[in-house]
């Protein structure tokens, strides 16, 4: 009885070890969408085949990189000294006469595309007062205008303008307002380039020069501003010496020095550390007059320093520039329209009307002339070829 129990059991046994079989069986049957998933991994593969760059970049490691940013850094670098070594280059002088097909003596007003400030557009003959007359001054010229020409869009400013200001003199240029004064003065000091004609400074020219020559012949120049330009967050002292500070390699002991002389020439002793702001209009302007002359320049420009001063402090500063020229001498410049300041301090005048020199020579005779402009301008007479408009 023992034997049929035993072989049921293996037969059963059996029996579930076949159904388990089936069932794994119809399992994997039922799987085709993993296979198929399998099946599609082949992309997988060729998108891995197509970074051989990533794979390279990993195996170089930080020292090829490092290898790599260098070269990028020294090429970089060799650019740069080699576009820096090469001069500026500066745009082709335009004569703007020529660009209208005709020279500069042969201007025809009544077909010029620019206007003038004071030339009447129905005005064949503008400059009939304009002799161009230069009288002989006995010195040598610093400062050479030569057929200076500059228009702002259709405005022109300057017109073929000549002039030779003298070294060791007092030079004024007057005009009436709106004639290029100011203007006259950037040319000389290269803050703007003509479109024609030449600047020479001490034979020198201003827009020939490259960048770093005109910042070497700019601290040949001492400018005073119309209203001193102080710097508002520095006292006077520190205002005077900022120039000194700036392009000299003077200890402040050998600075201090100098600004004290200075400002004890311009009777700023006892204001040395006032703030802009608690300054007269006429301290403001002595205060940039010694700042003007602390790099003991070899010219010295005065635009308008006579400007929103009472006629007492005016005479105070003219007689303060005539003190100083007496001592240090050199080509001293000042723009103006008052004929006061012309009168006290001036030994040369040139008179500048609608962008050109109309006469210019030794004060006393520009003060005696003949032509008919210059002596009503000279002397502030009604009737004359100036009017109010």
């Amino acid at each position: 009885m023992a034997e049929p129990k035993k072989s049921t059991r293996t037969s059963s046994s059996s029996s579930r070890s076949s159904t388990r079989k089936s069932a794994a069986k119809r399992s994997a049957a039922k799987r085709p969408a993993a296979k198929r998933s399998a099946a599609k991994r082949p992309a997988a593969k060729r998108s891995a085949a197509k970074r051989p760059a990533a794979k390279r970049s990993t195996s170089a490691g930080p020292a090829a990189k490092r290898a790599a940013r260098a070269r990028a850094s020294s090429k970089a670098t060799t650019t740069r000294s080699r576009s820096a070594s090469k001069p500026k280059a500066r745009p082709a002088k335009r004569d703007p006469l020529a660009a209208q097909g005709m020279a500069a003596a042969e201007e025809d007003f009544a077909s010029r595309d620019y206007v003038i400030p004071g030339v009447d557009a129905d005005d064949p003959h503008p400059y009939k007062w304009h002799t161009g007359a230069k009288r002989d001054h006995g010195g040598v010229d610093a400062i050479e205008i030569i057929d200076l020409v500059k228009q702002f869009g259709r405005t022109r400013i300057l017109n073929g303008c000549n002039l030779g200001l003298p070294d060791n003199m007092i030079s004024m240029v007057l005009g009436p307002s709106g004639t290029g004064k100011s203007v006259l003065i950037k040319h000389i000091v290269g803050l703007l380039y003509p479109d024609a004609g030449d600047v020479l400074v001490h034979g020198e020219s201003i827009p020939s020069m490259s960048d770093d020559q005109l910042f070497e012949t700019r601290k040949k120049f001492g400018l005073l501003f119309q209203d001193g330009a102080l710097f508002g967050s520095m006292n006077v002292f520190d205002n005077t010496c900022f120039p000194l500070r700036q392009h000299t390699d003077k200890s402040e002991e050998e600075i201090e020095e100098i600004v004290n002389r200075r400002l004890r020439e311009v009777g700023l002793t006892e204001a040395m550390y006032k703030m802009p702001n608690e300054l007269s209009g006429g301290m403001r302007k002595r205060a940039g007059f010694a700042r003007a002359l602390v790099l003991d320049p070899a010219i010295v420009m005065f635009d308008e320093p006579d400007s929103g001063l009472d006629p007492v402090r005016t005479a105070l500063l003219c007689e303060l520039i005539r003190e100083v020229h007496e001592e240090n001498g050199g080509c001293y410049l000042v723009i103006s329209h008052d004929l006061g300041t012309a009168r006290r301090i001036a030994e040369f005048l040139a008179v500048l009307w609608k962008g050109k020199i109309v006469e210019s020579g030794p004060a006393d005779e520009l003060f005696n002339t003949d032509n008919e402009f210059v002596r009503q301008f000279l002397n502030a007479e009604v009737k004359g070829p100036l009017a109010m408009d």
